[in-house]
């Protein structure tokens, strides 16, 4: 006989005949959501800059950030300039004239960006120019790493001893005086079997020094990084070796984070032929921050030749997208590789020797290509769902803030009316143009916004422009937004 429901619809089924498998699918429930909590909520910064632990001092951050405003001022001194040199979309239809672009600027100069406005490739090159140019004039660094792999390379006990403290002893001098990037780290050697205990060694004379010479302080968003991991051991290990320094420094439990190099096939592919991303995030014990993707120790792995080794090579696309699966919605963020042409110029100004016109000219072409060429890789991360990258030269950084400006500017009318439509309809299924947007795509609207936020290419006028208040963009969370309207 057929039961009815407190609707009064009759029902085959009753709360006890479904105890037992609600029962079983709860627990299954809690435990996908323990192993897939979501995307991290918290600020991702855009690139990590990696300088040998030989040459670092407490002021290094900020003399990098001024190194970058000159070679920025010496090699693309408008906006035009730059936009030609870095490829920027539009950039053929900009005059080449002195002239011309001084005009150009005058009319620009003071006019107010708009979503709309940035299909006008004047606009847009004008407006991630002067963005490009206040990031370095205000956080040319947002993340930095001391680096003791390699770009310190290897060296005697003694000398890596001295320079664990040093550089020890220089964070605790940026800590005082407020010169530190909002992202600050060390990265160790590998955990092989040659180089484990150096690493270890290095990690702990470092920490220990710190903490002494800080008062018990660590940097705001501390992390160690770990590279060429291929094992889970390897996490358990170090993240063992994190618990006992916490406790002997009297440090937070859990405070110590953590970071790993995805820079070898078995990291991708363990020995049962299984990804082994999820066991790396398991053996962190909830320490684990980031993923960096290492493209050039991965495809030298892969026996690609030097020749073809690049951002771009289709090995490095595969183990991209295999990172995004095997990292989907467990907190960990991914950041890709760098480029490795660096914006050196050819010719250096001597005491008693200027440089000629042609030296000069040689210059510029070689800076402006590799910027084209990190600008390129950069686009080509952006589009693969990666954020943030490496930097390795001070003329690298500003073309990081160029990439990722362009990658939000561009898509910034498409994604306000999207996301403006979408929320009118509150989480109804809508069609813009000819693009379905569902739940999940509200909220990747949102993150959209949120990164471009955080990084500085997109205003909070501009992110406005969704609809959206300045009280519900920080929320972060699109369910929450909907939830508060409905409460209205």
């Amino acid at each position: 006989m057929d039961n009815v429901n407190g609707h009064g619809m009759p029902t085959s089924l009753t709360p006890e005949t479904l105890e037992e498998i609600l029962s079983r699918l709860h627990k299954a429930n809690l435990s996908f959501t323990t192993h897939y909590p979501g995307e991290p909520s918290t600020r991702q910064p855009v690139h990590t800059v990696y300088g040998g632990a030989q040459i670092f001092k407490s002021d290094t951050t900020r003399k990098l950030g001024t190194i970058a405003l000159d070679m920025l001022n010496e090699y693309a001194s408008d906006f035009v300039t730059f936009a030609k040199a870095i490829g920027l979309r539009g950039n053929e239809k900009l005059p080449k004239s002195k002239a011309q672009v001084n005009s150009l600027k005058r009319k620009l100069d003071g006019k107010a960006a708009t979503a709309r406005g940035m299909d006008d490739p004047a606009l847009l090159a004008y407006t991630i120019y002067n963005r490009v140019v206040a990031k370095l004039q205000t956080e040319p660094i947002e993340d930095y790493r001391i680096d003791f792999e390699d770009g310190y390379g290897n060296r005697t006990d003694s000398e890596e001893d001295h320079h664990a403290a040093f550089t020890a002893n220089e964070v605790a001098k940026a800590l005082a005086s407020g010169t530190l990037p909002p992202f600050f780290g060390i990265r160790v050697k590998p955990l092989t079997e040659e180089l484990n205990l150096r690493s270890i060694r290095t990690l702990d004379i470092f920490l220990t020094t710190l903490m002494q010479k800080s008062d018990g302080r660590i940097p705001n968003n501390f992390i160690v990084t770990i590279p060429k991991i291929t094992i889970p051991e390897q996490v358990t290990a170090i993240v063992e070796v994190l618990e006992m320094l916490e406790a002997r420094t009297r440090l937070i439990p859990s405070s110590l984070k953590l970071e790993i190099m995805i820079e070898t096939p078995q990291s991708i592919i363990n020995s049962k032929g299984e990804s082994a991303l999820p066991g790396l995030v398991a053996a962190s014990r909830g320490r684990l921050m980031t993923a960096h993707f290492g493209a050039y120790d991965y495809t030298a792995l892969c026996d690609i030749t030097a020749s073809y080794q690049g951002m771009t090579h289709p090995a490095c696309d595969f183990a991209r997208h295999m990172m995004k699966v095997g990292l989907a919605q467990t907190g960990v963020a991914v950041s890709d590789s760098v480029t490795t042409v660096m914006p050196i110029p050819r010719y250096r100004n001597e005491k008693r020797k200027r440089l000629s016109a042609k030296q000069k000219a040689e210059n510029r072409t070689a800076v402006h290509q590799a910027w084209r060429m990190a600008f390129d890789d950069i686009n080509h991360s952006l589009m693969h769902g990666y954020y943030q990258g490496w930097d390795l030269h001070p003329g690298q950084i500003p073309i990081r803030y160029a990439a990722v400006y362009a990658f939000f500017l561009e898509g910034l009318a498409q994604a306000s009316t999207r996301l403006k439509t979408f929320m009118n309809k509150a989480a109804q299924g809508t069609l813009v143009g000819n693009l379905f947007d569902d739940a999940a795509t509200g909220q990747g609207l949102l993150n959209f916004f949120l990164r471009g936020l955080n990084c500085g290419a997109i205003t909070e006028p501009e992110a406005m422009m969704t609809g959206l208040s300045l009280d519900e963009l920080r929320m972060r969370s699109f369910v929450k937004i909907l939830n508060g309207r409905r409460a209205r």
